[in-house]
This record gives structure tokens, sequence and C-alpha cells, in this order.
């Protein structure tokens, strides 16, 4: 075999192992960083085609990096608590828990959780940069993103910056 047929291959593997980011074609529409008392929490980012939000336009991506270690748990504990304040908890949501647990992992600091929310609504996880699983219902994609992106989120000021309202 000839060197030139080892780079081929060697490149072909290489090009095999890159993932492809869900943001990779998208613009930053804002940027924020949750933070209770003195710990800090996560660093989120809100991706769109434009780069402008606009709630029923998709794609849209959530990007959060967390700050801290959480256990898978703990976050859907949180998802369940946010759907109920929201008033958006319904005879789904248990059903998306379940999907949810069966997808995330503990995190630790430094840790990515992406949500790519695509044209028809699908929503697909990323952990790391690694597909997780997707999630088919488009009430879903709706409830999820109201925990951040809702009027009436507990975190306006995190919303303010997510949307390009208030810059960081």
């Amino acid at each position: 075999m000839t060197v030139k047929y080892y780079l081929v291959l060697i490149s072909l593997l290489f090009s095999l192992s890159v993932q492809a980011s869900p943001i990779s074609d998208l613009k930053l529409v804002g940027q924020a960083r949750l933070s209770l008392w003195v710990w800090d929490i996560y660093d989120s980012s809100l991706y769109t085609a434009d780069g402008t939000y606009q709630p029923e336009r998709f794609p849209q991506v959530l990007k959060i990096r967390y700050l801290r270690d959480i256990k898978a748990q703990e976050l859907l504990e949180t998802t369940a608590e946010q759907w109920q304040k929201l008033g958006l908890w319904s005879s789904q949501s248990q059903g998306w828990l379940d999907q949810l647990a069966s997808l995330w992992p503990d995190i630790k600091r430094g840790d990515t959780l992406e949500l790519e929310v695509k044209p028809d609504k699908t929503s697909v996880f990323y952990f790391n940069g690694e597909e997780l699983g997707r999630i088919q219902a488009p009430d879903f994609a709706d409830s999820f993103l109201a925990i951040w992106l809702s009027e009436n989120t507990e975190y306006p000021k995190v919303r303010e910056q997510l949307i390009g309202r208030v810059k960081t």
C-alpha cells in the first residue's frame, strides 16, 4: 500500500470521528449566566438561523455549559418544578420526564447539554457534542424552551439576555 492510500484512510477515519455541531450554521442571539446567591450554575446561549429570537421560528439551539456538578435526577426534578411553576404540567409531562431520564447523564463541571429544535419541532439533545437522543413531540419543544424563554420564566434577566434584549 502506498503512503497516499494511508493518508486518505487516516483522513477518512478522522472525519468520521469529528462531530457536527448543531450550532455550526446558526448565529448567536444572546447568552446569560445563571447564578443563585454565590453559586454560578451555568452559562447558556441561544442560537437561531439569523441571530434574532422569534418564538415560532426554528431551528433554535439552547446550549448550556455547566459550572458545577449536577446529578441527572436533579435536572429532572428542576424541569418538573419549572413546568409546574409555568403552568405547563400536562398529561404528557411525566412521559417526557421518563424520556429525559433515559437520555440525560450526570453532569460534571464543564459539560455541555444542547437542545436543538428542528423546523419540524423535533428536539435533539447533545451531551458534549454527541447526540443523546430525540423527542419527536412538538409540544415538548415548546414546554422545554419555555423554562428559559417564556415571559413568565423564573429568571427574567436570563431570558432578556438570551433573546438579545440585554447584552451581557
